[in-house]
């Protein structure tokens, strides 16, 4: 269990300092490249993975409420699960789902109620702010800043239908909690997928 959580502790607290140092310095929209291939890009998510909305006001609640649901039906399945014997990498694996999950998870709940919007204007976030938040409760954004455009070119111009368009491969821009979420779900796929039949 303390492998578990340990794990998840750090990877919230990894995704929160970057995701408020992101917000409160870069301007929506703003970017910095580290190399060609790595850039951070900040953008906020509105609903869920890669920005699509769920119902407005009410879908947003549904969904926040939703993912807090599971996130505890997983914790009281990693508890039951630790009376077995589980290898350190499938406990590791768990850990970052449970980690990511609950780094989105604060960003949606909270960050509305915590910072004031970002803009494109010139004007960063501020962090507590006096006058409120720019939400209410369960209606804040998820921030988002990791982007690997790992090939940046064009279609071959014989290719039927998009010949000679541009293309980006890896287009997504997301974040440490869904790095963490999608590496503990393929270290689980790849490896450890008896234990959890």
């Amino acid at each position: 269990m303390r492998k578990i959580f340990l794990t998840a502790f750090i990877l919230v607290l990894i995704d929160q300092i970057l995701k408020i140092w992101i917000k409160t310095h870069f301007i929506l929209g703003e970017e910095f490249q580290i190399f060609d291939w790595f850039i951070i890009h900040f953008t906020e998510n509105n609903g869920m993975a890669f920005g699509m909305e769920f119902g407005g006001y009410l879908g947003k609640t549904l969904l926040t409420l939703f993912r807090i649901i599971v996130v505890g039906i997983g914790i009281k399945y990693i508890i039951d699960l630790s009376k077995t014997k589980i290898p350190n990498g499938a406990l590791i694996a768990l850990g970052l789902i449970i980690g990511g999950a609950i780094g989105n998870i604060i960003d949606s709940s909270f960050y509305g109620i915590i910072f004031n919007e970002s803009y494109t204007s010139g004007n960063v976030a501020q962090f507590l702010p006096e006058t409120g938040g720019y939400s209410s409760l369960l209606h804040g954004k998820v921030v988002d800043m990791l982007y690997f455009p790992l090939l940046n070119s064009h279609y071959p111009d014989w290719l039927p239908i998009w010949g000679g368009e541009h293309f980006i491969f890896f287009r997504p821009i997301f974040n440490v909690a869904d790095a963490g979420i999608s590496v503990g779900i393929f270290m689980i796929l790849l490896f450890y997928r008896r234990i959890f039949n």
